[in-house]
């Protein structure tokens, strides 16, 4: 996902998400591609407005970064920074 996101999504998108995006703005081209397939999925402005943001490591929440300082180094989304992930990073 993240290669296609590297494909799909613009360094100028990028740059300039906060003003898409301006609750919960993505920061990296990965969250960009998530938040534009759900604004497709769910176009109303409530729908982003009740989803936690921050930054996540295999669907946790913003809070789980603090528990451990190695998920400090993990934010990834897909959960590939996770070992027991199919496709995991190695």
């Amino acid at each position: 996902l993240k290669e296609v996101a590297a494909q799909q999504v613009s360094d100028q998108q990028l740059e300039t998400a906060r003003f898409r995006f301006p609750y919960n703005t993505p920061t990296s081209k990965e969250a960009y591609l998530y938040r534009e397939i759900f604004e497709e999925l769910f176009p109303l402005p409530s729908a982003a407005e009740c989803v936690p943001g921050g930054p996540s490591v295999a669907c946790s929440s913003a809070k789980a970064i603090e528990w451990d300082e190695a998920f400090k180094k993990m934010d990834d989304p897909s959960g590939r920074a996770v070992g027991v992930h199919q496709s995991a990073y190695k």
